[in-house]
């Protein structure tokens, strides 16, 4: 990974910092002093400036170098991990030695065959919008009604071996050996993960999805619309959607390749899910490829059409605040800012950009939540999230096996679809920064502690929109009418109705794009990979290409319209990597089983870890033979050790008192002689008194 600075970083340097402050000037200004510079800045303009302002800051943050402290830190994780090293390495240097080379570093068929593909979709789109449509619509319609099943057992499966792994001792291999170490702290592990895998999808449905469940209920809960029922039911199935269930899809994906590329040096690919079954010579076959290409179509797909829809949701806030209409003019803007960010990020590194961009998001997220908790109505988002949360434990299997009517195919299988898509970009990502963690460490936050932190979002954002809509502070459903359906904007009329509604809002704009430059900047350094021939290192010319694409494919859907059948085409990636998903669930837990015997359970890893403090749960019984008798306290002795010292002790006890015992009978038999002879003394001396007595008396 990069760490070093360059002259033209530090010469970006020099020029984004100003144009962030000044810029930040007048964002600032305009939300909380609108009449200074409602006559300056209008229209269009806020889009720009907003844009500079949010895309300067974090470029000027992810170019900074590095401390000394970090620069040791990623030469050692350097030194530990070659295989990552060479591959999430980016190539500087001057721009003859980057374009020159590019072509023969790239992967023909990786390369190229995502590129064509996604072309020809757009120029038949464009040429047959509507029979494209048609065409996407029938065919989402078959995969997701009829392979309902698989989507739900697949999830569900994912589940149940993410808590195999946890408690069996499968969860107690290290990835990279037993002396392998982190390259990353635990909470810089976890910001990692969650920015890079929920990207913005949790900024633009979390006021949005319990919403919509509460005005038209799930089949599930049969609560009227609009009720006060169906307010638990509703924040349920959000937690549902956004828990375990949808993070298990990256783990199941991501773990196998973390394994094979730390212990067994796979390379770095999607494809590696298949080493159990073709062996490590094998993922350069023709197999091996193809879901490669997949993953990579998946990926550039997927997060194109999630820019071009949180972008939306940015601009409908720049619109809601300063009631303003950015015409075509808006998303060209926006797609090149967070294009911009994005390419900058990844550019520079995991160490140095995407870390940095990871560690401002989870502030960010986690100051907003508080916020959002002091502010709003606290005691109903704790009473109804409490019930929400316990309806979720409950009724957890019922709900993944419920699959009755047309609302479970729109949005349950259509969100594991979508998570799956997700899946092969996440599970690269969680396996590159996975070195040194037990398999036990990396499910724990890789599914746990981020469906802990995307539930707690949901509730209070959630919540909190319910709450406004229910009690009639804020008609959410009207303002979402009103803007043709879109999802975008319920979020900005629940924070207007709040206290600190200006500070909230423009945090909530500054969610959106750190989320998504995030994710943004991690898919591209993986495609980046992805597409790279094996063995060498991306160049910055393929991360700012494939960063362009992205970009390019979230410009067309925003300004052609239709972005639903482009979002379903890369969703229904999702079915073959279901597919893929349990092949390598059975593969990893074949291969765990044959070469990973000997390992503590948790309970074992427990027990042990106290043990090591002196602690111990369950002391060890000693042999029925070996106790001894119960004393006046009732307890008997201690090891059989201690039992035969304490037996022996009292046999020479005894043997001792025998003795005395024997000398007191010889002293006793002594006194016995003494006693007869003074009794027949006293015998002679009776009678000589008894004669003396008669004679006196005659």
């Amino acid at each position: 990974m990069s760490t070093r600075d360059t002259i033209l970083e530090r010469a970006l340097r020099a020029t984004l910092g100003p144009v962030f402050v000044l810029s930040g000037i007048v964002v600032v200004s305009g939300f909380f002093f609108p009449w200074l510079v409602g006559s300056v800045v209008s229209g269009r303009g806020w889009v720009v400036v907003a844009l500079v302002f949010f895309g300067t800051g974090l470029s000027w943050l992810a170019l900074l170098p590095a401390r000394a402290d970090e620069d040791r830190e990623a030469d050692a994780a350097d030194a530990q991990d070659p295989t990552v090293r060479r591959l999430l390495y980016i190539r500087h240097g001057r721009l003859r030695p980057v374009i020159l080379p590019f072509i023969e570093r790239q992967d023909p068929i990786v390369f190229g065959v995502p590129i064509v593909g996604t072309l020809a979709f757009f120029l038949v789109w464009i040429g047959a919008p509507n029979a494209t449509g048609a065409a996407v619509t029938a065919v989402t319609g078959f995969v997701f009604a009829d392979l309902a099943w698989l989507f739900l057992g697949a999830v569900l499966l994912s589940v149940l071996f993410c808590a195999v792994l946890v408690v069996g001792p499968w969860g107690s291999v290290r990835l990279g050996g037993p002396d392998a170490e982190p390259s990353y702290t635990h909470p810089t592990y976890f910001a990692l993960f969650f920015a890079a895998g929920i990207a913005a999808g949790i900024v633009f449905w979390g006021p949005a999805e319990s919403l919509f469940h509460y005005r038209t209920p799930p089949p599930y809960f049969d609560a009227a619309p609009r009720s006060a029922a169906a307010i638990d039911g509703a924040l349920a199935y959000a937690l549902f959607h956004w828990g375990v269930s949808a993070w298990s899809t990256y783990l199941v994906v991501g773990l196998p390749i973390a394994y094979f590329v730390h212990d067994r040096g796979a390379p770095l690919r999607v494809s590696t899910v298949l080493a159990p079954f073709v062996g490590l010579d094998g993922l350069d076959s023709r197999w091996a490829r193809a879901v490669d290409v997949l993953a990579v179509f998946a990926t550039v797909g997927g997060v194109g059409t999630s820019i071009a829809f949180v972008g939306r949701q940015f601009l409908v806030g720049i619109e809601y605040q300063w009631d303003v209409i950015t015409g075509a003019f808006g998303p060209v803007a926006l797609v090149v800012g967070l294009t911009a960010t994005a390419v900058i990020a990844a550019a520079t590194g995991v160490h140095r950009g995407i870390r940095r961009l990871s560690g401002v998001t989870i502030a960010l997220f986690a100051a907003f939540v508080l916020v959002l908790l002091a502010v709003g109505p606290r005691s109903f988002v704790l009473e109804r999230g409490g019930r929400a949360l316990g309806i979720y434990l409950v009724e957890f299997v019922p709900l993944s096996l419920f699959r009755d009517g047309g609302w479970v195919v729109s949005w349950t299988v259509w969100n594991w679809a979508w998570w799956f898509s997700w899946a092969p970009f996440a599970g690269v990502f969680l396996a590159a920064i996975s070195r040194g963690r037990t398999v036990r460490t990396v499910t724990v936050t890789a599914v746990g502690a981020t469906a802990l932190a995307s539930m707690i979002w949901f509730l209070v954002m959630g919540g909190t929109t319910l709450a406004l809509q229910h009690a009639g502070r804020a008609n959410v459903l009207n303002a979402v009418d009103a803007y043709g359906g879109s999802e975008a904007v319920a979020g900005f009329p629940v924070l207007a109705a709040l206290p600190l509604s200006r500070l909230l809002l423009l945090a909530f704009l500054a969610l959106i794009v750190v989320f998504i430059a995030t994710s943004a900047a991690v898919s591209t350094l993986v495609v980046s990979v992805l597409a790279t021939k094996r063995g060498q290192a991306p160049t910055t010319g393929s991360v700012v290409l494939w960063g362009v694409i992205q970009g390019v494919v979230a410009a067309g859907v925003l300004l052609l319209g239709n972005a639903q059948s482009l979002q379903d085409m890369a969703v229904l990636t999702g079915a073959p990597i279901t597919v893929l998903a349990l092949a390598a669930i059975g593969g990893l837990a074949a291969t765990f089983r044959r070469d990973e015997r000997g390992h503590r359970s948790a309970v074992g890893e427990l027990r042990h870890a106290l043990e090591r403090r002196g602690i111990t749960l369950v002391p060890e019984r000693p042999d029925l033979h070996d106790m001894e008798s119960p004393g006046p306290s009732g307890r008997t002795g201690g090891t059989n050790v201690e039992s035969r010292e304490t037996n022996a002790e009292s046999g020479e006890t005894n043997a001792e008192s025998g003795e005395t015992n024997a000398e007191s009978g010889e002293t006793n038999a002594e006194s016995g002689e003494t006693n007869a002879e003074s009794g027949e003394t006293n015998a002679e001396s009776g009678e000589r008194s008894a004669a003396d007595d008669r004679s006196d008396r005659g």
